[in-house]
């Protein structure tokens, strides 16, 4: 599905639940944000976003645990959990999504290759859901498809609950 047409309906499912959303973003930089921002009246259900691309920006303004970015690295599972805790606390969204990986071209490795993303969602109150998938291609082909992923998981959690 196309971004734009994605962001539209995570929007509308939003507002009809009248709930606010909470972006914490890194390899993407900010690109899911962008796509919700850029729909005439996001502001009554896009709260803020976090673009906390490096380890200590994670730290300082999502609370990430040091100790969790050292045992895990920064694309894990564990730390978009905390990335999404941390940006409910951090905000008034009653909703939020992480994202972490490897876009590449480069700063892959065997167990983490340049592809692997991190997702996160997360509900006040209720458990956050993690996932780990692996989407081979360029580096903005990557970083779109974790966009996209990110927004189909808001859709499937508002859906689910």
């Amino acid at each position: 599905m196309e971004l734009m047409i994605l962001a539209q309906s995570v929007g509308r499912a939003l507002q009809q639940r009248g709930l606010m959303l909470a972006t914490a973003e890194s390899c993407t930089g900010g690109w899911v944000a962008q796509v919700m921002t850029a729909l005439p009246g996001s502001s009554r259900w896009f709260e803020r976003g976090f673009v906390t691309y490096s380890n200590e920006s994670k730290c300082e303004m999502l609370g990430v645990s040091a100790v969790t970015l050292a045992q895990h690295g920064a694309v894990s599972e564990a730390v978009v959990g905390q990335m999404v805790l941390g940006a409910l606390r951090h905000s008034r969204a009653q909703v939020a999504l992480a994202i972490s990986g490897i876009a590449g071209p480069e700063g892959g490795s065997l167990e983490k290759p340049v592809g692997t993303l991190c997702l996160a969602w997360g509900v006040k109150d209720r458990a956050v859901i993690t996932r780990r998938v692996q989407q081979p291609g360029e580096r903005e082909a990557v970083r779109q498809v974790a966009v996209q992923l990110a927004l189909e998981g808001v859709l499937a959690l508002l859906q689910d609950g």
